[in-house]
């Protein structure tokens, strides 16, 4: 007997006639999410058979500089606390913390 779940998260991308995004919808049904719009998304699938880590980086083009740089500062800090999680190892973690610290610095983010 199988007591599996499936949870399905979905991303609908809406492109102009250069296949630029122009919007980005998401969806995840057990969140609560439906259609929510999003202006960037960064999504990383790790291949265990390769090795390597697959990537889908979208952001629209209305997204605005200023916010992208907050974004990547708050997924670096994001990926830095998952690190810790995974890992246990607090020696990186504090590092990790360190690098991001001196990035919203030399981005003028705080």
């Amino acid at each position: 007997m199988d007591n599996t779940i499936t949870s399905e998260i979905k991303f609908v991308v809406e492109l102009d006639q250069n296949r630029v995004p122009e919007k980005l919808l998401w969806s995840a049904q057990d969140g609560g999410i439906n259609q929510e719009e999003a202006k960037a998304m960064m999504l990383s699938v790790w291949d265990s058979k390769a090795q390597e880590t697959l990537r889908i980086d979208l952001w629209t083009k209305d997204m605005p500089v200023d916010e992208m740089k907050l974004f990547f500062h708050q997924t670096l800090v994001a990926m830095t606390d998952t690190f810790q999680r995974a890992t246990n190892d607090e020696k990186m973690a504090d590092t990790m913390k360190d690098f991001c610290d001196y990035f919203a610095e030399k981005l003028e983010l705080k």
